[in-house]
């Protein structure tokens, strides 16, 4: 074991530190989480040597840490930039209300229990338009069929929702988790022949009216042979298509397979090759008419009429069906998919919401007002200048904007962080853009005072931003000490392989050219080639046309004996050809322009890969040597035999 000492004589050596390197510390505890972090099996190996192998393996990366660290590899901006982003992804896991969370699980399982078939209209507003424009029109919608003036069917014609303004605004059947999370709400808290205010969504402001509610029928799967009308081909086209549909359906009757027709006479390109099966679906995935046919069906086998849809007719066979999987068995699932849809943005609000309940939040409104107001104002300019702001002309605004843990952000602070979002320039909207730029700029700050608490109070955050820290800043000292030292230093690579260079050697071998051509005539004309003289890039060249790219190969360089099995080496002979493979599509043929019967020493170019990798790893033992020598390595016997289970027998 390295360097033990008793627990008696560990001189300054506390009672729960393991072991010291140079003037630095690892824990009891330290050193148990890492070990039982990194082993491969459930239960660690807690012998006396698996315990020592890993603590020589750990002291030596703590020792590799601590030089990154002295020679400041971490205050390297492009180390930082990499530890910023992956702190900001991992605080999104710990950002959020876990109880919320849950709860948005569990309502999501319940509503994808229950269908909702939904009209809908919707005014488009996307990010940094004018909401109050659209706002007012869907406004000014909604009071006209309150009203009675009009049907909501009829003022569907107005929606921007090119796939459904024609049909009334009819999206359908919906279920849970289909669609976003706003738009979900206001189905299912709408009663049935009742229409929702107006809200809104990430694509604009939208009205629901709710037309049916049902048990939720789970998934189907079944296989399709579609016979296609397309629209362009009006009634005639239907016409036609309803002719082979029946002609089909009559072949099936008759005993014909279902598999067989599909590859005959099916127009689905994407699932004529599999039987016509498609992908299992519910609610709301197909046409109203086909998600009827289909779960109509009663029997795995059964195959229904000819189904007329826009798409031209169906004739379709049940699979399987599928009821809704019970909760415990798709909640982890769930919970992936409400952490990464809208609903992620739900819980994340609330949570901070408490951060700032928690640490006195406070706005101050008229603050924000005036600073919104200079802030348009100063970008007023037309022309290409026109939205164009910059924040030093602010430098001198610093009224309080809004508070938090006692520290107050400065209208400045507020234009600093919109011109870092906006590049400078406000499109769009003004109001909103200001808006919604002030909410990112509240989040941020509240995001980034929280992930500075969780790095102080949270051991697990903690331990995670730590290891990532460690890692990448030995990644960049192993590429300064290993990977690139290898590469870059020519004069050092160059005198490791003049003293290893009988490692580096050729087996008796080959130098030349391996052809292989399409057909016998090909490699008649390469022979031909050869014997004129012609190089091997002419030939490939000239063979090998844009229109036949691919009439001849060919591979050079040098070959050796024990690997090249096609051809042994007293079948070769130096600057004569030698067909080896004739076989249908393939005529493979050798020309050795070098015979080689003797092992070789290799250059230091034809075995570069080879000693570039053994010279990383010399560089890495000597590298590893002076690091010990530099941090010796102390245990204390007593802590460490306080984690040993079973001794090793020697």
């Amino acid at each position: 074991m390295i360097g033990l000492i008793t627990g008696a004589s560990a001189g300054s050596i506390t009672a729960q530190t393991l072991f010291t390197y140079g003037a630095n510390s690892v824990s009891k505890e330290e050193f148990l989480r890492v070990y039982k972090k990194n082993s491969l099996n459930k239960t660690p190996d807690m012998s006396d040597t698996a315990l020592n192998s890993y603590l020589d393996l750990y002291s030596l990366f703590r020792m590799k840490v601590s030089e990154a660290e002295k020679e400041k590899i971490d205050t390297l901006k492009r180390i930082q930039d990499d530890l910023n982003g992956y702190r900001k992804q991992l605080a999104k896991n710990y950002l959020t209300d876990d109880n919320l969370t849950t709860r948005l699980v569990k309502e999501a399982y319940d509503r994808m229990k229950e269908d909702v078939r939904v009209e809908h209209i919707l005014v488009s507003c996307p990010p940094g338009a004018d909401t109050v424009a659209a706002y007012r029109k869907i406004d000014s919608i909604y009071h006209v069929i309150e009203a009675k003036k009009a049907t909501f069917e009829q003022l569907a014609m107005l929606s921007d929702d090119k796939g459904t303004r024609e049909k009334g605004g009819d999206l359908g059947w919906i279920t849970g988790m289909q669609v976003v999370y706003p738009f979900e709400n206001a189905a299912y808290n709408t009663p049935v022949g009742k229409m929702s205010q107006p809200f809104r969504s990430q694509f604009g402001y939208h009205i629901v009216k709710v037309i049916a509610k049902r048990a939720d029928r789970g998934q189907v799967k079944v296989a399709q042979i579609l016979l296609a009308s397309p629209k362009s081909r009006g009634e005639s086209g239907l016409a036609e298509a309803k002719k082979r549909a029946d002609s089909v359906e009559m072949m099936l009757k008759q005993g014909v397979p279902f598999h067989e027709l599909v590859k005959k006479y099916s127009d689905d390109k994407y699932s004529v090759n599999d039987s016509g099966v498609l992908r299992p679906f519910g609610a709301g995935h197909m046409t109203p008419e086909f998600e009827d046919a289909a779960f109509a069906l009663k029997k795995s086998g059964d195959i229904s009429e000819p189904i007329k849809t826009e798409y031209g007719y169906h004739i379709i066979k049940l699979i399987s069906k599928m009821p809704l999987q019970p909760y415990d068995s798709i909640a982890s699932q769930l919970k992936h998919k409400v952490e990464n849809d809208s609903r992620a943005q739900t819980a994340r609000e609330a949570y901070f919401d408490k951060i700032k309940q928690k640490n006195g939040y406070k706005e101050y409104k008229d603050n924000i007002d005036e600073i919104f107001q200079l802030v348009a104002h100063h970008a007023t300019d037309t022309g290409k200048n026109k939205g164009m702001f910059k924040s030093i002309d602010f430098a001198a605004d610093n009224k309080p904007v809004f508070e938090l843990a006692g520290t107050k952000y400065s209208q400045y602070d507020f234009v600093k962080s919109m011109e870092a979002l906006t590049r400078g320039k406000l499109q769009g909207s003004r109001p909103t853009v200001l808006r919604d730029g002030f909410n990112i700029f509240v989040n941020n700050t509240v995001s980034d005072f929280e992930e500075r608490r969780l790095a102080e109070e949270n051991p697990e955050f903690k331990h995670l931003i730590e290891e990532y820290k460690d890692g990448i800043m030995l990644f960049e000292l192993m590429d300064r000490n290993v990977w690139s030292k290898a590469t870059k230093d020519s004069a050092g690579l160059k005198e490791f392989y003049d003293g290893h260079k009988s490692k580096y050697t050729w087996e008796p071998g080959f130098e030349g050219s391996v052809y292989t051509a399409r057909n016998k005539e090909t490699m008649d004309t390469v022979v031909t080639m050869i014997n004129s003289g012609a190089t091997d890039e002419q030939i490939v060249k000239i063979l090998n046309t844009q229109k036949n790219p691919d009439r001849v190969s060919i591979q050079r360089g040098r070959y050796e004996f024990s690997k090249f099995k096609d051809a042994s080496q007293s079948e070769l002979t130096r600057n004569k050809m030698k067909m080896i493979s004739a076989m249908g599509s393939s005529y493979k043929m050798v020309y050795a322009r070098q015979i080689f019967n003797t092992q070789t020493t290799k250059t230091l170019d034809e075995a570069r890969g080879y000693v570039v990798a053994d010279y990383q790893n010399f560089l890495e033992e000597q590298w590893n040597k002076k690091m010990r020598a530099e941090f010796p390595v102390k245990v204390n016997e007593k802590v460490f035999n306080s984690m040993v289970k079973t001794k090793t027998k020697k």
